[in-house]
Formats: C-alpha cells, sequence, structure tokens
C-alpha cells in the first residue's frame, strides 16, 4: 500500500518529485535510447534528415523514457522497498501516489503519440507496439529469467521507427541495427542489475546478472562484441570510410574498459559503467554523422 506524507506537498515540492519521477537530473536514461535512434535516422536518410525527424526523435525519446520510469515505478513500489537503492523512489516512498505516476505517465505517452502522429503511418503503428512492449517490461522481472531482453527491443523500436519515419519503409539493415542494439541493453543493464543483484536475490526478483551467475563479466562482454559485430556487419555495405572505423575502434576500447570495471563485481564500479554506456553510443553515432558529411562534401 502507498504511504502518504504527513502534510500535503507544496507546488514546487509536487514539481520536484514529478522531476525525480521522470529521472530528470538523471539523463544518461534517455541519452541510451537517443544516440542508436538518432543513428537510425541518420543512416535511413543517407545523411542528415531534416530538422522535423530530428526534433521528433528527440524530444519522442524523452518523453518515452519518463513515461517508461512512471510505469516501471508503479510495477515496482513493493520490490523498491526492498532494494538499497531504490528505496527513496517517489511512488516507493510516496511522494508521489500510484494515481499521480499513472497520469504523468499517461500524460508523457500522449504528448510522445502527438508528436509521432506527424510522421506517417507505418512508424505510428511501430509506436504503438513500442508502448505495449514498454508497458509489458516491468512486470517480465517476476516471472522471466532475462527480462533485460525485452527491455532490449523496447529500447531498440526506435531503429525501425526512424526507417520507418524516412522512408516509409523498414530496411532490413534497421533489423540488424535493431538485434545488435538490442545485445547493448543486455549488456549494460545487467551491469546495473549486478549493482542490485543480492537484494533481488531476496525479494525473488529475476534478472541477466543473476540468471547468468558467475558468467556474468563475459556474458556482458559478449554482448558488447556481438553489439559491435552486428551494427558493423549491417553497416558494411555503405563503405562509410575511415570515420565509421574509428568510431567502432574506440567503442572497442571502451568495451575494454567497461571489462575492467565490472570485472571485480564491485557495486560502485558496475554502477559507474552502467551510466557511462551513453558515450559509447555517442561514439557511433558520431562516426557516422562525420562519414555522411565526408561522404556528401565529395571528401
Amino acid at each position: 500500500m502507498d504511504t502518504a506524507p504527513s502534510a500535503a506537498p507544496t507546488c514546487t515540492q509536487r514539481l520536484h518529485n514529478y522531476l525525480d519521477l521522470i529521472r530528470w537530473s538523471r539523463p544518461a536514461g534517455w541519452l541510451l535510447l537517443l544516440w542508436p535512434t538518432l543513428s537510425a535516422l541518420w543512416l535511413a536518410a543517407d545523411g542528415f534528415p531534416g530538422w522535423h525527424l530530428v526534433v521528433v526523435f528527440t524530444l519522442g525519446t524523452i518523453l518515452m523514457r519518463s513515461a517508461g520510469c512512471c510505469i516501471n515505478d508503479v510495477a515496482d513500489r513493493d520490490f523498491d522497498r526492498h532494494v538499497k537503492r531504490t528505496v527513496n523512489r517517489p511512488v516507493t516512498s510516496g511522494r508521489v501516489s500510484v494515481k499521480e505516476a499513472l497520469l504523468v505517465g499517461l500524460a508523457l505517452t500522449l504528448a510522445a503519440f502527438a508528436l509521432v502522429l506527424t510522421t506517417n503511418a507505418l512508424t505510428i503503428y511501430c509506436s504503438v507496439f513500442a508502448v505495449l512492449v514498454t508497458l509489458l517490461y516491468p512486470f517480465t522481472k517476476r516471472f522471466f529469467s532475462m527480462p533485460q531482453a525485452v527491455l532490449g527491443v523496447a529500447f531498440s523500436f526506435g531503429i525501425p521507427m526512424a526507417y520507418a519515419a524516412v522512408n516509409a519503409a523498414i530496411a532490413p539493415t534497421a533489423w540488424i541495427l535493431l538485434l545488435g542494439n538490442l545485445f547493448w541493453v543486455i549488456a549494460y543493464d545487467t551491469e546495473y542489475a549486478m549493482v542490485d543483484r543480492d537484494d533481488d536475490l531476496k525479494i525473488g526478483m529475476k534478472t541477466s546478472a543473476i540468471t547468468l551467475g558467475r558468467f556474468d563479466v563475459i556474458g556482458v562482454t559478449s554482448c558488447y562484441v556481438l553489439f559491435l559485430l552486428c551494427w558493423a556487419w549491417g553497416l558494411w555495405s555503405l563503405s562509410l570510410g575511415w570515420p565509421w572505423y574509428a568510431a567502432l575502434v574506440l567503442a572497442g576500447l571502451q568495451v575494454v574498459w567497461h571489462w575492467r570495471l565490472i570485472r571485480h563485481r564491485q557495486r560502485a564500479e558496475c554502477f559507474r559503467a552502467f551510466t557511462q554506456n551513453h558515450w559509447l553510443g555517442f561514439t557511433l553515432f558520431a562516426g557516422i554523422v562525420l562519414a555522411f558529411l565526408l561522404q556528401n562534401a565529395g571528401l
């Protein structure tokens, strides 16, 4: 059951609670969604896709990640009170009621959907599927041994949506990139789950960190490698040139750094690895953008 604060919060306190609910002070979460989505936009358009789509997908990514936080916190409110890292989340601590969190999540989802309505029918259909997977994900932690794979689908579906928005069709390359991105999500969310593994074992939560057990570090590292291999394979035929290959090398070096961070399974280092993943996504995005800039300039 929810616990109510002793006094009604002021408007400022309520706003602060809502911003805390959507993790406004922690942008790493929506950056993890943004970079592969923007990469897909550039790839689908063979360069800059236009400001309309950039704005739609950037704002849509932020809104949907925020809505996902609301849904997740409502679904996990009884579990979060037993986990050190999440015990003070707004819904669990009673600072935001379940009804408020659901209303905020609904408002954010409708705002994101309004943005998608400015694209085309295929993108709209894809967005409906993405929302359904987002709603499903928090509950898979009760019965599915690898819920991070479900999160991977939700976090990766911006890729086919980007192709659909640009071309009103989804190229085979999009599905290869989605598969690779799914491996990336499993990698970084397993690092996240490694932070809470002891608490999750006590409360019966299922996570990839628990499922992989002593093979967690090699599992995470393997998923990173599969991610980069899928993207290298998917973009091989585009001949993007040295900026893309340089980005792959830099991304590979970051994978080595992540392995060094998590190899001793220390909570702080695993959490640090998770929070720094957006730099890996940005590296690949920057390589793609630079490659198209040089190609389109005839260099």
